[in-house]
């Protein structure tokens, strides 16, 4: 009987101690960012891939935009189910759940390249997609709930700053991986035969084959990995099965604006990368090859990275409201002054 109760009282000592700890959330953490590296690095993928796609099927601008069409109402069509998945089993095997569907998305671009078929090159990209919307569906929350509220902000820009260290890196390893080869003119390829024109196309898009079939490999590694760690489970951020939460994203304006600003912040910025290969391109602009113009695609993204690492740091100490209103403000500030011929890299051409 005495023993029985020292037990009960180490126990109960054990759980005071447990709350009373301040946990250590930089092991989940640095695990919870190797996803966002990982859908930025595949997300930026579709800069290099649109001119290849366009250049492999002969497809105006309007036709090979459908790639970025495909990939991004994924995050239209699925977010609201894959938020009922959360709320059902959890932030930690959504990530898996998420992680394998990428897998089987990257490796949907081998039979893809086989055909080759653009529209299963666009279904692949939206079951990727499909998956990467379930990351992030987990992963942002996640990320907000796994310490203080106070730096939550600061956390969250922290690891986007690893998710833009990927969309700088892929455009450098895709550019040597998949615009390798030399495409041929437009009307190079319209004077040749039926079947040299399957041959060609087959050729040009056997080169994003290996790419992705490394990425669905390390997509399934990952999401093994992500099973096997023990992330810490936040229990006031997950509810119970069934349970109902009285609430309603009407009622938070703030969240309303930020997701009209996300749209708009989100649009400008894919729509950027998608054409700077063929914009460098243009000989009256640059004239660059294809894997030239790819590795100044980095220099873009990489602007991104470097502007989330210093937002995480001054986000430790300034609040968030401000940091907006001082980036609008340079915004405006910057815009008001009058374009010159040499300053297309500002204004644009």
């Amino acid at each position: 009987m005495a023993t029985t109760e020292m037990v009960r009282g180490s126990e109960a000592g054990q759980k005071a101690r447990d709350l009373s700890a301040p946990e250590n959330y930089a092991r989940p953490l640095t695990i919870v960012t190797t996803l966002f590296f990982m859908w930025g690095f595949i997300t930026s993928l579709n800069d290099i891939l649109i001119p290849h796609l366009k250049s492999v099927f002969d497809l105006s601008y309007a036709q090979v935009m459908l790639i970025q069409l495909a990939f991004f109402s994924a995050y239209f069509l699925f977010s609201v189910p894959w938020s009922k998945i959360v709320n059902g089993i959890g932030y930690k095997k959504t990530m898996v759940v998420g992680l394998l569907t990428m897998g089987v998305g990257a490796l949907l671009f081998v039979p893809a390249a086989s055909v080759p078929s653009f529209p299963l090159f666009l279904t692949a990209l939206m079951i990727l997609a499909a998956g990467i919307t379930g990351l992030q569906v987990a992963a942002n929350p996640y990320v907000i709930v796994l310490g203080k509220p106070e730096t939550a902000s600061s956390r969250l820009n922290l690891t986007q700053a690893f998710n833009s260290l990927g969309t700088t890196l892929a455009p450098l390893l895709g550019g040597v991986l998949i615009l390798s080869a030399a495409p041929l003119a437009f009307e190079q390829v319209r004077q040749l035969s039926p079947q040299a024109v399957q041959s060609y196309r087959m050729g040009q898009a056997a080169s994003v084959k290996l790419p992705y079939i490394v990425l669905s490999i390390v997509l399934v590694l990952l999401a093994v990995a992500i099973a096997r760690f023990k992330l810490p489970r936040i229990r006031q951020a997950e509810g119970g099965p069934g349970e109902k939460i009285n609430d309603s994203i009407w009622k938070h304006p703030n969240l309303l604006f930020g997701a009209l600003g996300i749209f708009a912040y989100v649009g400008a910025e894919v729509s950027i990368g998608s054409f700077l290969v063929s914009y460098l391109g243009q000989p009256e602009i640059a004239g660059f090859p294809p894997q030239t113009a790819a590795g100044y695609v980095s220099f873009y993204w990489g602007g991104a990275m470097v502007g989330r690492f210093v937002g995480a740091a001054v986000l430790q100490r300034v609040k968030t409201g401000y940091c907006l209103a001082y980036a609008r403000f340079v915004r405006r500030r910057w815009s008001r002054y009058p374009c010159s011929p040499a300053d297309t890299w500002r204004c644009g051409a």
